[in-house]
């Protein structure tokens, strides 16, 4: 528990004023995450400036290894209601990969241009772990005591599943989650630009309350080895290539969960535009790239990733395999699996790679509000809406523990950026203006939480 000693570290830097600075610090710590059994950086290195950015205030965070590199840390704030349940504000760490090549600018050189900072991680995450950074340097700094326990962690391998991180913590450290009841964390809380009924543009901030599970799966075909000039109707690759095409031609019914309908219901009252169960995309369309991550909510997904098969031209193989990316929408886990197996018919094993559940939250309560309160308290005219993420985060793992979890970084962004995409594609940025933005809106939650 840190006690914050009054202006501990120098004179008070309000927390937009060294947002970007830790950013750029962040972003040239190469951090990248090549899943289980392979060689990278760790988090080591990102985790030493954490700790030193903490220590330098006053802090007395703690540091936690799963295996060699791969490093958490954790700070309390002590609260002045004791009583009440903990926030838990957490940020990863890690980052996928990035092939420099592709790139316009070195992916971890932190670059700044076109009034952007440009680097693996501007948005996933490393700008959310520079806002928290900047807050609790600031809450330090100034001797603030939040109105309750406030718990920051900063975990590893979040981009593998969260083994080595969250679920490490969750598993064999419970002790530091002790009286946390809520949480925020990433892929929630930015801005999307819509033309509103009278053709004016309208900002939306879209509140992350849900959570598709996942579930990623291989696919393993077994036939009989041969000679490749002989014919054979037990071929693994023609029972893979079949599996794949069933379930590629697979029409997964469509479901609109409350985060997903709340969305929509108010898109649809900016716009004017109406929509229905069936047909939605007039509607999605006007949130630009964005609608991307909301389509990947309105029903289940299978997605084909990678294949593996075969190590000579003459010879037919005994096995062949391919992995699977499926994200299941609350409480559909059982169907999906159940689908899959039948698509993949007799001559294919689905194998469990790994699995997580599914997250929904309410869109409203105490927290809601405060996060609702803090964006319109920099952002007066928007509209704060919720939504599903398609993908996952660390909350589910804290959610075992019973913490209620929304994502909530912060950022306004320009009407005109191509923002969702970035999420682990080529030249990921932020805008300077959205970091600082987003630094004032979470010190403002930090403050009334």
């Amino acid at each position: 528990m840190s006690e914050i000693p009054p202006h501990a570290g120098g004179a008070p830097t309000a927390p937009e004023h060294e947002v970007v600075r830790i950013c750029r610090d962040l972003l040239r710590i190469d951090t990248s995450n090549y899943g289980p059994g392979q060689d990278g950086p760790g988090e080591r290195e990102a985790a030493d400036y954490v700790v030193a950015q903490l220590r330098e205030v006053g802090l007395d965070p703690q540091v936690f290894e799963s295996d060699p590199g791969r490093t958490t840390v954790a700070v309390r704030i002590a609260g002045a209601d004791r009583d009440r349940g903990a926030l838990c504000i957490h940020g990863h760490l890690d980052v996928v990969p990035a092939h420099a090549e592709d790139w316009s600018v070195p992916p971890f050189a932190g670059e700044e241009r076109d009034g952007c900072l440009w680097g693996r991680g501007a948005v996933d995450m490393k700008d959310m772990v520079a806002m928290m950074l900047a807050c609790v340097r600031h809450l330090a700094r100034t001797g603030t005591v939040p109105p309750r326990d406030l718990l920051f962690v900063f975990f590893a391998d979040e981009e593998a599943g969260g083994v080595l991180g969250s679920q490490f913590m969750v598993r064999e450290h419970p002790e530091v989650f002790e009286g946390v009841t809520e949480a925020i964390s990433e892929v929630g809380g930015y801005s999307v630009t819509v033309e509103d009924a009278q053709g004016e543009p309208h900002r939306a901030y879209l509140l992350q309350t849900a959570e598709k599970g996942i579930a990623w799966l291989k696919l393993v075909a077994r036939g009989t080895a041969g000679h490749g000039s002989v014919p054979t109707s037990d071929n693994p690759i023609v029972h893979l290539a079949e599996a794949i095409a069933r379930i590629n031609a697979h029409k997964w019914p469509r479901e609109f969960i409350a985060s997903v309908r709340g969305l929509l219901d108010g898109l649809s009252e900016i716009t004017g535009v109406g929509y229905s169960d069936e047909d939605a995309e007039e509607l999605l369309e006007r949130i630009g790239p964005a609608a991307g991550f909301v389509r990947g909510a309105l029903q289940d997904t299978a997605n084909v990733t990678m294949l593996d098969a075969g190590y000579k031209h003459n010879v037919v193989p005994q096995s062949a395999t391919a992995s699977l990316d499926c994200r299941f929408l609350p409480g559909h886990e059982e169907d999906l699996m159940a689908t899959i197996r039948d698509l993949a018919g007799e001559h294919v094993e689905v194998v469990v790679d790994h699995k997580d559940i599914s997250l929904d939250s309410p869109f409203a309560g105490d927290l809601v509000e405060r996060m609702r309160g803090a964006l319109l308290a920099e952002d007066p005219e928007a509209s704060i809406l919720p939504y599903c993420l398609s993908g996952g985060t660390d909350n589910k793992a804290l959610s075992t523990m019973g913490i209620v979890g929304y994502g909530f970084a912060p950022l306004r962004l320009p009407a005109d950026l191509d923002f969702a995409p970035m999420f682990h594609g080529i030249d990921e940025r932020v805008p300077l203006e959205s970091l600082e933005f987003g630094a004032k809106v979470l010190w403002r939650l930090v403050g009334d939480c």
